[in-house]
């Protein structure tokens, strides 16, 4: 794998095609690329920057209107607009979804400037992973930097497959994330914690198998929780759990190994457990006040409302006041809560990927990783 790293900065020069991921409600996925962005900048290279927001989909538009509407829900423009702040320097914003205009407005821009392609996502190679796609989009361009790892579990023409048409650098921040999660995978500090919380059970459940193999505790909340209490036996009312049949026999593992810590007590409204309770907050934060290393994936509960962000409070304030601890989190959600409630700088480092993060502790290789080589 070449990294940008690593590279001399006179190889820069010329048009760099870089995959960065603007697929978030603030610009904090933005801001972790600058310094990529920066020292392209510094080698005088022409920026066109690739990227995606949301699920957009033309299959039910019938009419100029609709279309326009779908465009306007997910343009990149507005993006390109914050990205300009960010750099303190014009960007351009191609709004065309014709490769001949994106092509001439390439070739017409200088070393130094910084373009903006139209979201990735309204061509429909990229998700299909299409060469002849990857290959247009390649066009006029010297080189590829991926600085998405947030995208880099999917298989898309701007990750994958346009590695088969250009030198290919892993850019800084995705080295950042590979070298930090690399360590906490093969080498953590102990006493060694990991908490799971949020929805979408089935996506931890491999990262839960895979960790507590070298973790001392895993703590959970949310979704898991509720389904491995349900599973034990407690009354769980109405709150959402994850009854797929073919996972069962992995909750049963999980729930048998004693390292798997769950709520003592929760927080409840309409029958639901909304939060994890007092006594659990507490037991929680005790065990990250003594770690050496925490990796931290989902609340604890539904911190919408304010008074079910407070488990996940309680344990966030406990981790930030251990300095030693080497702490780690990411995923979407999770990032904006730190940063709502000022808790960020309790963590060394900060993921930009959310089921990314998930697939490379799960110990799976991802595609976008894997191109690179």
């Amino acid at each position: 794998m070449k990294y940008l790293s690593k590279t001399k900065i006179e190889k820069l020069k010329g048009t760099a095609l870089v995959r960065l991921d603007f697929n978030s409600e603030d610009a904090w996925r933005m801001e972790a690329a600058i310094p990529t962005l920066k020292l392209l900048l510094k080698a005088k290279a022409k920026v066109v920057i690739i990227s995606h927001k949301g699920r957009p989909s033309f299959a039910d538009v019938t009419t100029p209107q609709e279309h326009a509407e779908v465009v306007k829900k997910f343009t990149l423009k507005k993006d390109a607009q914050k990205l300009s702040k960010l750099l303190k320097k014009p960007v351009v914003f191609i709004a065309d979804a014709s490769f001949p205009a994106i092509h001439a407005k390439i070739t017409a821009a200088k070393p130094g400037d910084v373009i903006v392609l139209e979201n990735i996502r309204f061509f429909p190679g990229e998700e299909k992973n299409d060469p002849k796609f990857a290959r247009e989009l390649a066009a006029e361009t010297d080189y590829f930097v991926n600085e998405a790892f947030a995208v880099s579990h999917r298989q898309a023409a701007s990750v994958c497959a346009i590695t088969e048409f250009l030198p290919s650098y892993c850019g800084l921040g995705l080295e950042k994330e590979i070298v930090n999660l690399s360590a906490v995978m093969k080498s953590p500090k102990k006493p060694f914690v990991v908490l799971v919380g949020g929805g979408k059970a089935a996506d931890k459940l491999p990262v839960i198998e895979n960790l507590v193999k070298k973790a001392d505790a895993v703590l959970l909340g949310g979704v898991s929780a509720n389904t491995l209490l349900k599973m034990r036996g407690d009354d769980m009312g109405n709150s959402p759990v994850d009854e797929t049949p073919e996972l069962i026999p992995v909750f049963k593992r999980i729930l048998e190994n004693p390292k798997v810590i769950l709520p003592v007590d929760g927080a409840w409204e309409d029958e639901k457990m909304c939060d994890i309770g007092p006594l659990t907050a507490e037991l929680y934060a005790q065990w990250v006040k003594k770690a050496g290393t925490v990796l931290w994936g989902g609340p604890l509960g539904l911190f919408e409302k304010k008074k079910f962000a407070k488990g996940t409070l309680v344990v966030a304030r406990s981790l930030a006041k251990n300095k030693k601890a080497f702490a780690i989190t990411g995923g979407g959600e999770t990032v904006e809560f730190f940063h709502a409630y000022k808790l960020t700088k309790a963590f060394k480092f900060i993921s930009t990927g959310g089921g990314a993060m998930l697939e490379f502790l799960a110990g799976k290789k991802l595609p976008g990783i894997e191109a690179l080589k």
